[in-house]
């Protein structure tokens, strides 16, 4: 069970990771032009090099560098033109000293030549014969055969989230099909007498589903896929067997509200039922050191995770960054040390207070003012979901902090 002081951010998402097994994800095997932003789910290695074979990195000839040393304007090196090479077809032939072929960029480098004169670089004197310029080193201006990735080697590893890069170099290589992890599915279970769907006119003391598309949306943008219940009243039976049915077929179950002390909150007790009968730690943390997102819940049924955010769409956006973010990476087998979090360097607009013992996460703007970047607060309540609309990013003002200073140096995580 859970401890009932409050945890930090950081301690109460290693709880729940701790508490996900690190294996059982479903692999499927897709072309790579379905694999974009998708997690390898075994290594790479290369059947074969890339290049497949030594060619020009410019317009020129293709020759024996020695035959150029000591070449320059008022004293170049005479080479004889024995060939020309056409894109797309083999150099069948070599090339002997005294000897250089025409070459255009991305050329077959022939036998023997082992360095490009750039075109610039020669001067023709006839139809066979140039007068080079200036001299050129062995392999200047050739992109040697492997060069670029060697055949046998890995190319990527398993867990690597595949950039448009990786699919190029993947194509280069001929590799068309790998296995990638499956996405995991995430529910979103919306609860709240008041709550109604987006697209009903409102009644007196009703609120329209702003939670459930704001939390799709970053599911789809962070590899997870969304899968909407829809809303549900603050009924017990009724909250408690649609999350049944959502651990059967997805991942990972969200529900939006229900999660702070009122009577009608009833999240944690209904996530330890289930944990009773299913298996599971149930509610790992009720409660944070944080705001916005005080009351968020944490629990594990069945190896899932079941999380319960607060009702404020600030606070729902907060939540997803700190937790369901890492946990939808780690359901999809994601695995990098290079996970790096988009940030700018500015400096605050003006003070903002904090509570001690409360990591604090500012809503801001960024502005860009007499030559440097200004983080401006976006001040209003967490319910209020223009917050978001106006705001850039979060500026985390940690736990031992009372606050930051106009003017202080702050990093702010973008959106």
């Amino acid at each position: 069970m859970f401890d009932k002081a409050y945890l930090s951010p950081a301690e109460a998402l290693q709880r729940l990771l701790s508490s996900i097994p690190d294996t059982g994800i479903t692999v499927e095997r897709l072309r790579i032009e379905e694999c974009y932003n998708r997690v390898i789910a075994a290594d790479v290695i290369a059947p074969e090099d890339l290049p497949a074979f030594s060619r020009s990195t410019v317009d020129g000839y293709a020759l024996i560098a020695r035959d150029t040393f000591g070449a320059k304007d008022t004293s170049p090196a005479y080479i004889n033109v024995r060939h020309e090479i056409m894109m797309g077809t083999s150099a069948d032939f070599e090339i002997k000293t005294g000897e250089a072929a025409k070459i255009p960029t991305g050329g077959m480098m022939p036998e023997g030549a082992d360095a490009v004169l750039m075109l610039e670089h020669a001067q023709a004197v006839s139809d066979d014969m140039i007068e080079a310029m200036r001299s050129v080193a062995p392999g200047e201006n050739v992109i040697q055969k492997g060069e670029d990735i060697q055949k046998g080697k890995t190319v990527l590893t398993r867990g690597h989230k595949l950039r448009s890069q990786d699919i190029g170099a993947l194509a280069g290589i001929g590799v068309t099909e790998i296995e990638v992890f499956k996405k995991p599915s995430v529910s979103i279970i919306s609860t709240g007498d008041e709550i109604v769907p987006a697209s009903s006119p409102l009644k007196s003391g009703q609120v329209r589903d702003i939670n459930s598309f704001t939390l799709a949306g970053l599911i789809g943008d962070n590899g997870g896929v969304p899968v909407k219940k829809g809303i549900f009243k603050d009924d017990y039976g009724t909250i408690k067997k649609i999350i049944e049915d959502s651990i059967k077929d997805s991942d990972m179950v969200l529900i939006s509200g229900g999660t702070s002390a009122g009577t009608k909150d009833m999240t944690a007790d209904i996530i330890n039922d289930i944990a009773r009968s299913q298996g599971g730690a149930g509610v790992v943390f009720h409660g944070l050191s944080l705001k916005p997102g005080k009351p968020m819940i944490g629990g594990i049924v069945n190896n899932k995770p079941i999380m319960g955010l607060p009702g404020h769409p600030a606070a729902v956006v907060v939540c997803f960054n700190l937790f369901i973010k890492p946990m939808i990476e780690r359901l999809g087998g994601f695995k990098s040390n290079k996970n790096f979090i988009k940030t700018v360097t500015a400096k605050m607009a003006k003070n903002i207070a904090s509570a001690a013992g409360r990591e604090d996460h500012i809503r801001v703007y960024v502005e860009a003012k007499d030559g440097e970047l200004l983080a401006v607060p976006v001040l209003g309540k967490s319910g209020l979901i223009t917050t978001l609309v106006k705001a850039d990013g979060i500026v985390i003002i940690p736990q031992n902090k009372l606050g930051l200073e106009a003017g202080e140096e702050v990093m702010v995580r973008m959106f």
